[in-house]
């Protein structure tokens, strides 16, 4: 199979009959998005979204078209959320159960959609584990790649659930599966295969974030772990100074890890001297309404608030760090 290439939008002017928009092919090959990278706009210290129910698990802010995105694990599109809290459809694909952790690859043109079934939390079913791949500008479909087919040994009570998603330099796509216990690898040509899988029976890999040197950063629970993609079986404990509970989305900014800790609303900063051997808090910001994921807006931390327990809409902080 052939590289992906990002295709371009031909566009039609006075032209009577013109074509409708191309499909991308996920059999193209791969190529770098020339779409020039918007100026982050200012936004509210706090957007509230003008309804509910959507329960928005992850965040992303579109640099390319200055644009709040997020996922939903209620009814699996991704939306676009304005300033004024205006929340508008941007994908809509009948595959998507529960679009969990978003991701942006401005420099390919594409958004990654962790895309799970929140039933399984339920007891219900075994869930799903799939990414979906979109062009970044117009939402159309590139891939929807199964990743719990990689699993080759899974046990009798097997359960998946994709979470989050973070991409290399190269193109290449990571995706943690917190019922599964394990990382996937995600290759330009849209194969999939088993990157990792946590030997322990502790808390499953939630967020995850790629460092240039080569390695993924993985949150569980209550640890921070080190997977390189190229011998992951060397995968350790980063130590950090500092217990940091309920782990979950996580973000560079200001060359400081930034991860959101679900359960004691709050975002953790972390810096390492030692490539990621050990790890020393910097900074805190704090909040008062559960939040799980994290984007970057310029050199701001925004994070959302899903309300998974009560009908209040969902809304996007911004968050000081201090």
């Amino acid at each position: 199979m052939s590289r992906l290439t990002l295709w371009t939008i031909a566009l039609c002017v006075g032209v009577a009959g013109c074509a409708s928009e191309p499909v991308p092919d996920p059999g193209a090959e791969l190529a770098r998005s020339e779409t020039p990278i918007s100026a982050a706009g200012p936004l509210p210290n706090v957007i509230v979204a003008d309804r509910n129910g959507f329960i928005p698990e992850g965040v992303e802010y579109d640099m390319a078209n200055g644009r709040l995105l997020t996922g939903s694990l209620s009814e699996g599109s991704v939306f676009e959320i304005g300033p004024d809290g205006q929340v508008s459809e941007f994908i809509t694909d009948a595959d998507l159960i529960s679009s969990v952790g978003i991701e942006a690859d401005e420099a390919y043109g594409r958004l990654f959609v962790a895309n799970a079934d929140r039933s399984v939390f339920q007891g219900e079913g075994q869930g799903q584990a799939k990414l979906g791949v979109y062009d970044l500008s117009t939402g159309v479909r590139i891939a929807m790649v199964d990743l719990a087919s990689t699993v080759t040994d899974p046990p009798e009570d097997a359960a998946y659930f994709a979470n989050d998603v973070a991409v290399a330099d190269n193109g290449t796509a990571y995706v943690t599966d917190t019922r599964m216990n394990v990382i996937y690898e995600v290759n330009t040509e849209y194969e999939a295969s088993l990157l990792y899988r946590f030997a322990d029976g502790d808390s499953g890999p939630n967020g995850i974030v790629y460092h240039p040197a080569g390695f993924l950063l993985v949150a569980r629970g209550a640890t921070l772990w080190k997977v390189p993609v190229d011998d992951p079986e060397m995968s350790t404990e980063v130590s950090v100074e500092e217990e940091i509970t309920g782990q979950d989305g996580m973000v560079w900014s200001a060359m400081r890890l930034v991860i959101v800790s679900n359960d004691a609303n709050r975002v953790v900063a972390l810096r390492s001297d030692d490539e990621w051997a050990t790890a020393a808090v910097v900074a805190v910001g704090s909040y008062e309404t559960q939040a799980t994921t994290a984007a970057v807006v310029g050199d701001a931390i925004y994070v959302v608030h899903p309300h998974f327990a009560d009908d209040d809409p969902p809304s996007v902080t911004r968050v000081e760090l201090q």
